[in-house]
């Protein structure tokens, strides 16, 4: 394989590294903020699980993102070093402000700025991008929705349960949070499987677009090990700045997540975890009192899953002159 396909392969388990990094702490900051599992033993379960999940339930997403996004005629070494950089430099600055923001909307926009510079909006392909879209923005609005839906179900169900209930819902979070992660491997190391299946083709190791074994094994060993080390700035978001999270809360929302990230990992649809999660949070709580729930910090989120893509799009677009100035030199 030439030494440049060797390189992105690396850029992408980074920004693999760093999504799984990033979406830990929707994974475990609810168990974690409930006191239904030691922060060390939630990160260690979810990260073995993120590791099972992409050799259990398929490359359907990983199949959207490398293949029904942009022409494959308009993918280029550039196109693909800048879609990563940007989604890499995005995720570090959320970070870093402490804002769970989406990877799946950043490198979506990443692909999109780095195609539309050089060869123009016509090498998108609109049923593909149309599939992300509704995935992507859909995601949290049915988050918000079966969270609230469900923990009135459960709060009904609950109803005069002595405060011993509290131990059930402790002892189920080790199962909800291990669907979850489940579901977060499936769908989220499947972006980087696209992404690496992409370069493949274009360095010309493959002859048509397949996901081989032993990316499979990388994209998840990646993933794992980034959820393994945890986003701590974000967990404190997730776990405590939207509102006082108890067991059953933790329950409600992890059950909610991991039932839309399934689904949509079944259907071909790359969701963002953290949104998914963060509008579930909001759900549950706002299902007991709207009031409890700290909307000025919901706000923040909103801003920033609104700007994510189309400021990695402008990004992608300057790192993309940039890494071809550097190639042609």
């Amino acid at each position: 394989m030439p030494i440049v396909g060797i390189a992105i392969i690396g850029v992408a388990l980074f920004f693999d590294f760093m999504n799984g990094f990033n979406d830990s702490s929707s994974i475990v900051a609810t168990m974690i903020s409930s006191r239904a599992m030691s922060a060390r033993k939630a990160l260690a379960l979810s990260a073995v699980a993120n590791f099972c999940g992409p050799f259990l339930f398929g490359v359907a997403v990983a199949t959207t993102i490398g293949h029904d996004v942009v022409d494959p005629r308009a993918i280029t070494v550039a196109v693909i070093f800048a879609a990563l950089l940007a989604a890499i430099i995005w995720n570090l600055a959320t970070w870093y402000l402490g804002i769970p923001s989406s990877s799946s909307h950043a490198l979506v926009g990443g692909l999109i700025g780095a195609v539309s510079i050089d060869f123009g909006l016509a090498m998108i392909q609109m049923r593909g991008l149309l599939k992300i879209i509704i995935a992507l923005f859909i995601s949290p609005i049915l988050g918000l929705v079966i969270g609230y839906l469900l923990m009135r179900l459960v709060l009904f169900l609950a109803r005069g349960a002595s405060p011993r209930i509290n131990w059930f819902f402790k002892r189920s979070q080790v199962i909800t949070s291990l669907a979850l992660a489940l579901s977060h491997g499936t769908n989220d190391a499947q972006k980087t499987m696209g992404i690496i299946a992409m370069t493949l083709v274009t360095v010309g190791y493959s002859s048509e677009f397949s996901v081989p074994w032993w990316v499979i094994a990388l994209s998840a060993g990646a993933i794992s090990l980034g959820t393994a080390l945890g986003g701590w700035r974000i967990i404190r978001t997730l776990g405590g700045k939207f509102y006082k999270i108890r067991p059953v809360h933790g329950f409600a929302a992890q059950v909610a997540s991991a039932l839309i990230i399934f689904g949509a990992a079944f259907l071909g649809g790359p969701v963002s975890t953290t949104q998914v999660v963060s509008s579930a949070i909001l759900g549950v709580g706002s299902a007991e009192r709207v009031s409890r729930v700290r909307w000025n910090v919901a706000g923040n989120i909103l801003v920033a899953w609104v700007l994510t893509i189309p400021a990695s799009a402008l990004l992608a677009a300057l790192l993309y002159l940039l890494v071809c100035s550097i190639l042609q030199s």
